[in-house]
């Protein structure tokens, strides 16, 4: 399963490192996911949310 926020379908950007010398090598830069239960259609499953979607109540937890 792709790290991918089920809400908003934030996922990883990409940039460079640069090191002391300015080489750059390329890298990831991962959104802030966490796993959660979430109440789809009266059944509770577990999906990946970024936690701005998590702050704002994008989402409605199972109890």
């Amino acid at each position: 399963m792709a790290k991918v926020c089920h809400v908003c379908r934030k996922g990883p950007a990409f940039g460079n490192s640069r090191s002391h010398s300015m080489v750059a090598t390329r890298r990831r830069f991962e959104p802030n996911l966490q796993r959660v239960r979430i109440d789809d259609n009266g059944t509770p499953r577990r999906v990946y949310v970024c936690t701005r979607c998590l702050k704002a109540g994008k989402i409605a937890k199972a109890l």
